[in-house]
């Protein structure tokens, strides 16, 4: 949901709010086998995670691997992380290697600058990390929250546009200098006492506020406040009827509102896909919070 330290005035840089939902999400298998085996339908990305994680484990042994389900791909949905911490969970399960999620992590390179992806991995709900400093290898996550049973999240996304991602995230992260100010007391302060309250208002409102901090920071690279304009345009349309929390999945274009209840919810997503018809690139999905980590099962 967005970074909430972009000065690195508290000595910890970055420092992100976030949310675990229960779909689109991560499903592979892996067993032993004769021959190495990875049955990828889409993603050379797969490829190159196993290959990373198979040289940092040590791993001699052959297996199989096969992709059941998939996040999409620079989506803004953290589909990396999720993979590669699936992957490397189920290589550690399977070899008996006894690593943490925290070293899998690390073998991964994830969690350079978000902690979100991790923690949602580990424990779902909703998260915060306190950002990066020179000695952690990981951000440290300072609070977690329960996403609220009766909230859902309507998932805007965009098939023409692609959020910013590898050589491109680093040299945006390099050009852009720190900004002046951070909303630490904000997300610690204001929006997670109204989360534990169940106050959708006034945290879609301190939303706002955060969701402005990063859209203005990260304006020269994208675009503008959010890497799509046709996304942009439906938020601003979800607003002006009734919904009080919208924003961007981190680099996009996938946005989002949270919504107070199943019904609202699955009203507002007839209406806003009839209101936007004519765009055959925007698709619009409902889910619920995930407020339990990733799960394996032994078979």
């Amino acid at each position: 949901m967005g970074f909430f330290d972009l000065s690195g005035s508290a000595g910890r840089m970055f420092g992100s709010l976030g949310v675990s939902i229960d779909t689109p999400c991560t499903q592979i298998e892996i067993s032993k086998s004769e021959s190495r085996l990875i049955e990828v339908k889409s993603s050379k990305n797969v490829v190159k995670i196993v290959e990373n994680l198979v040289r940092s484990f040590n791993v001699e042994e052959n297996f199989s691997l096969k992709i059941v389900q998939v996040i999409p791909e620079h989506a803004g949905l953290g589909s990396g992380t999720q993979m590669a911490l699936a992957i490397g969970s189920g290589l550690n399960q399977l070899f008996d290697l006894n690593l943490s999620v925290a070293q899998i992590a690390v073998s991964a390179q994830r969690g350079r600058r978000s902690g979100i992806g991790i923690a949602a991995f580990q424990h779902g709900g909703i998260l915060v990390d306190a950002g990066r400093n020179e000695t952690a290898e990981l951000p440290e996550i300072i609070a977690r929250e329960c996403f609220p049973s009766a909230w859902r999240v309507l998932l805007v996304q965009d098939s023409a546009h692609m959020g910013v991602h590898g050589v491109a995230e680093w040299d945006a992260f390099a050009k852009l200098k720190p900004a002046q100010h951070n909303l630490r007391g904000l997300v610690l302060q204001h929006m997670l006492p109204a989360l534990q309250r169940g106050d959708l208002l006034t945290f879609g409102a301190y939303m706002q506020d955060l969701q402005a901090y990063n859209g203005d920071y990260f304006a020269p690279i994208q675009g503008g406040r959010y890497a799509s304009k046709d996304v942009a345009e439906v938020l601003a349309w979800l607003q002006a009827n009734g919904a009080v929390c919208v924003g961007q999945s981190s680099w996009g274009p996938t946005g989002f509102a949270i919504l107070e209840n199943a019904s609202m919810a699955s009203q507002l997503k007839t209406v806003v896909q009839q209101a936007f018809v004519a765009q055959s690139n925007l698709s619009f999905s409902l889910c619920c919070g995930n407020n339990r980590g990733a799960q394996i099962e032994r078979k």
